[in-house]
């Protein structure tokens, strides 16, 4: 007999508030002892396969000013293309990368920033590789539901241009605002605008 279930009411809807950090990166919120280190901090080691890279950016509101209270999780594929994830059809991949990560803003400059490796392409659903990407997901104060967007990379224009998400793009001019800058070799940076002329493009996924 099913369990009648209608006693669980729905918990009211709030903004992410200052808890977010306290409960997500206790040590960024200067709480220590409760982790050694704050999930999702690191995710690789010296084994892990591929290109290092390094991810910079700000998330900035409609006023142009950085959120200081932000916060950015990532996922991707590994080197080869494959998630470390247990609904990965094709299996293989590399069990010395998480393939998630997370990080609070700076508390003065509002910046993020993810050590992390150059990921693969990966097929869409219909068969068509995507381009190489990244996942973003964004919390803050007054973001009552967390905002998807991407990050892909200036130097695959190809791939940029043949990517089955990017063709969608009813206004092609938008594509540059999910496409990261070069800042040397291996170094990118990807500013999250919440507003204005330079609204980033949010994925409702």
């Amino acid at each position: 007999m099913t369990q009648d279930l209608s006693y669980l009411k729905e918990t009211a809807s709030q903004t992410a508030g200052p808890y977010v950090h306290i409960g997500l990166t206790p040590n960024a919120s200067g709480i220590t002892g409760v982790y050694p280190a704050d999930l999702g901090a690191t995710m690789l080691n010296d084994r892990t396969k591929g290109t290092r890279i390094i991810i910079r950016g700000r998330v900035i509101d409609g006023g142009n000013a950085p959120l200081r209270d932000g916060l950015v999780e990532i996922w991707q594929a590994d080197a080869a293309g494959l998630y470390n994830s247990p609904s990965e059809p094709r299996g293989g991949a590399d069990p010395e990368f998480t393939g998630w990560g997370r990080c609070a803003c700076d508390g003065d400059n509002g910046e993020f920033i993810f050590h992390t490796i150059k990921p693969g392409r990966v097929p869409f659903k219909d068969g068509r590789l995507m381009a190489p990407h990244i996942t973003f997901w964004i919390v803050a104060r007054g973001i009552n539901l967390g905002l998807h967007t991407r990050m892909y990379f200036p130097e695959e224009m190809q791939a940029n241009a043949e990517d089955p998400l990017l063709l969608r793009l009813e206004h092609r001019d938008r594509m540059k605002t999910m496409v990261a800058q070069g800042e040397g070799k291996d170094s990118y940076r990807f500013d999250i605008h919440l507003q204005g002329e330079r609204e980033t493009v949010f994925l409702d996924i």
